[in-house]
């Protein structure tokens, strides 16, 4: 099982999605992973958002006239997404297992974004795995970027993956490091308690 079923039990779509509607009528910008990624690629490449959740990133980038695909586990916030865009293709999968031509989808994305704190809440042990799944989802050249906290003030969870660590199994994957923020604005990272890593695949 993984740490966000043991978090929420499956049934925090609707809650979720709440509280990040909340923070956009208080004027907060929710679409800061999405702008990110907007500035690594330009739009009608192919996106995965993996650990998508109710599509809150997919969706925007997907106005923005991308092609998306998105991924999760948790069939309460896949409910949401498909609710808020019937037209995106969502597919459950747990992404330790993730195989998109099983899934009728080509393995050539452009950039893979795994937001949310998706690495430090998959299932324990499978970090390395899913690593792999992702950077095999990915076109020669391809991206892969994933944002995720390092303590317990930007964790749900105990600290669970360190960057040596993930570094690690990115190399393992087949990925060189490309930058690293600490936020998704951008900023310099500092030994910050979170992290936005961006790894390429060999062209």
């Amino acid at each position: 099982m993984s740490r966000w079923q043991e978090l929420t039990g499956g049934t925090s779509g609707g809650e979720y999605a709440a509280r990040f509607e909340a923070l956009a009528r208080s004027g907060k910008d929710v679409h800061g992973e999405a702008a990110f990624c907007a500035a690594l690629v330009a739009p009608g490449a192919r996106i995965l958002d993996a650990g998508c959740g109710t599509g809150r990133v997919m969706i925007r980038l997907a106005e923005l006239g991308y092609e998306c695909v998105g991924v999760d586990l948790d069939a309460s916030m896949l409910d949401v997404a498909r609710e808020r865009a019937p037209g995106l293709p969502w597919f459950r999968a747990d992404l330790a297992a993730f195989d998109p031509v099983a899934l009728g989808i080509p393995a050539d994305f452009d950039l893979v974004v795994a937001a949310g704190n998706v690495l430090p809440l998959v299932t324990p042990g499978t970090e390395a795995a899913v690593v792999r799944r992702l950077t095999a989802a990915l076109r020669p050249g391809g991206l892969l970027v994933a944002g995720f906290g390092l303590d317990a003030a930007h964790l749900p969870v105990p600290p669970v993956l360190g960057l040596a660590e993930y570094d690690t199994h990115c190399a393992a994957a087949g990925l060189t490091p490309v930058a690293r923020f600490a936020t998704w604005d951008a900023d310099p990272y500092d030994n910050d308690g979170y992290a936005v890593s961006v790894h390429r695949t060999e062209p």
